[in-house]
């Protein structure tokens, strides 16, 4: 839908209206329009206009207290619940290294804001919403009961925005898929790159350097670097790692924000396409169908290797990644090695 046919605010408010217990994200899907059109239709009365300045937010939200923090994709949702504390800020990356709030950030990506009251049932809830430049979010905070209420309305008044008018201008989504046309890699030189790498870090800049999305890079590297998976091994990953209790980290992220679990999961429950971890502080919801293929991925450093387990979509785009817990330069775990390692693999050929 081009920007002439978007509805006006009066269509989006009657399609509220009459669809009051639909998700925002489905309702303005459905709609044709983003999410954060959605709710900039409703500034001035149940949404305020914020500005996604990271840094402020991140030095302001440590006052607030317990909130739960929501970062996903189109196949995986990922809420943490625990306070913003331990930020670094920053203009090209920021950072939350809480013992739960984890997050790497992409600020620049931030480009609307809005603080948003619900009304359910007598009770409000209250939360902040950042979407990009087409409308798509990039993280959430929901308060929680103990929630500091003072805090949290002083961080919105420092945030507030000049612009509370009900209609959103934004910027119409390329395409989203992690496999853009990108010139052949130099199999030699990937390999040789790869095979250098001191800190799993440095995998980034080795993609960047040689034009590479991350899932063209596991595709061609090699068995010894990186094997395809059954897509059922993510599952069974999951269910191995809370039988085992074996401490995991795993990461959702979109192009605005990764958020990260570190720890142990123990409630797994199915329900539908979802898979769903709902544990005290840690609830991820992942669309098994949206599994196209899943890999093993080992990446040198310098105390041997790191292994990982990530899943991708149809287009290529990466869903969620799997790691065992460690400290920085501490070995991996051989428990998660071994886990990793013994789950059901593909041939190439039939990965290809």
């Amino acid at each position: 839908m081009d920007k002439t046919e978007r509805p006006e605010t009066a269509a989006i408010r009657k399609a509220r209206a009459d669809n009051p217990k639909m998700r925002e994200r489905d309702l303005a899907h459905q709609m044709g329009i983003s999410e954060a059109e959605l709710l900039a239709a409703y500034c001035g009365e149940t949404v305020t206009r914020i500005e996604p300045r990271v840094n402020d937010l991140l030095l302001g939200m440590e006052a607030i207290g317990e909130v739960m923090a929501l970062t996903r994709n189109e196949s995986a949702v990922h809420e943490k619940i625990g306070v913003y504390d331990k930020p670094i800020t920053g203009k090209q990356h920021a950072l939350m290294l809480g013992a739960q709030i984890d997050l790497r950030i992409f600020p620049a990506l931030w480009r609307h804001g809005f603080a948003v009251e619900k009304r359910d049932d007598g009770e409000v809830r209250r939360s902040l919403q950042f979407f990009d430049a087409s409308g798509e979010a990039v993280h959430k905070i929901h308060l929680r009961p103990n929630s500091d209420l003072k805090a949290y309305r002083r961080l919105v008044d420092k945030l507030l925005s000049e612009d509370q008018s009900q209609a959103l201008q934004i910027t119409q989504a390329g395409d989203d898929s992690d496999e853009a046309e990108k010139p052949a890699a130099d199999l030699n030189e990937l390999r040789d790159r790869w095979s250098r790498m001191t800190d799993v870090h440095q995998f980034v800049g080795i993609l960047r350097k040689l034009n590479l999305s991350r899932h063209q890079a596991v595709r061609l590297v090699g068995e010894d670097f990186a094997w395809p998976l059954d897509t059922g091994s993510v599952a069974a990953l999951m269910r191995l790692s809370a039988n085992e209790a074996l401490p995991i980290m795993c990461f959702v992220g979109n192009r605005g924000c990764i958020q990260i679990h570190t720890g142990l999961i123990a409630h797994i429950r199915p329900m539908g396409p979802w898979l769903n971890v709902m544990d005290p502080t840690f609830h991820l919801h992942l669309r098994l169908d949206h599994i196209s293929e899943a890999w093993a991925v080992r990446k040198p450093n310098s105390e041997g290797h790191v292994t990982s387990v990530e899943a991708y979509d149809a287009t290529g785009n990466l869903i969620i990644q799997f790691f065992g817990q460690r400290q920085e330069g501490e070995e991996e775990r051989p428990q998660w090695r071994m886990l990793v390692e013994n789950l059901p693999r593909l041939s190439q050929k039939s990965a290809a």
